[in-house]
């Protein structure tokens, strides 16, 4: 290995994920003692150098407005996803109709579009089952509830919100312009 090979790796020590390694290894061990937190830091080290992770690509940004935005609408969603996946569980004799609904995407971001997907899969009552990649990229929710045209287009609507509300909370000011730029023709 040469010495410039090493010295790239060296630089790829972060203390945010020293510390968080290091907090793992004590928390294994279990015990809180100074022997177990010097030895989770060399450990740690050690993993950053001997095995780094390739850059992440794309980044977040958080927005505080947007943030507190994002977190109380999800909050919402969640609580009323909740209690109408209970309704509908709970409804004697009928069988709640779904369906799979196709969404176009703004945002290209690896991480948002991960975000998204993420935040989508803890509502209850919507899934995402498919991901297709390319311009635009598409996702396909299974959507509970969803047995007519317009409660379809309303799942579409939510997702295209949540996306947006996801964007204004960590996407760059380039991702936020596109998102916003979009038309919506198609979405």
């Amino acid at each position: 290995m040469t010495v410039g090979r090493i010295r790239s790796r060296t630089r790829r020590v972060l203390p945010l994920p020293v510390g968080w390694l290091t907090v793992v290894w004590v928390a294994l061990w279990g015990t809180l003692t100074i022997a177990n937190v010097l030895t989770g830091l060399v450990v740690a080290v050690l993993l950053q150098v001997l095995l780094p992770l390739p850059p992440a690509p794309g980044r977040l940004v958080f927005r505080p407005f947007g943030l507190v935005r994002f977190v109380v609408r999800f909050a919402l969603d969640l609580v009323v996803s909740s209690l109408r996946v209970a309704w509908q569980a709970l409804w004697p004799g009928r069988l709640p109709r779904s369906s799979v609904v196709g969404v176009a995407l703004a945002t290209r971001s690896d991480v948002l579009l991960t975000l998204t997907v993420l935040a989508l899969n803890v509502i209850p009552g919507s899934i995402v089952v498919e991901i297709r990649r390319g311009r635009p990229t598409m996702l396909f929710i299974h959507a509970l509830g969803a047995d007519t045209p317009a409660s379809v287009e309303a799942a579409r609507r939510a997702v295209v919100r949540l996306e947006a509300r996801v964007v204004a909370a960590f996407g760059t000011r380039e991702e936020r312009a596109v998102s916003t730029g979009t038309s919506g023709g198609g979405r």
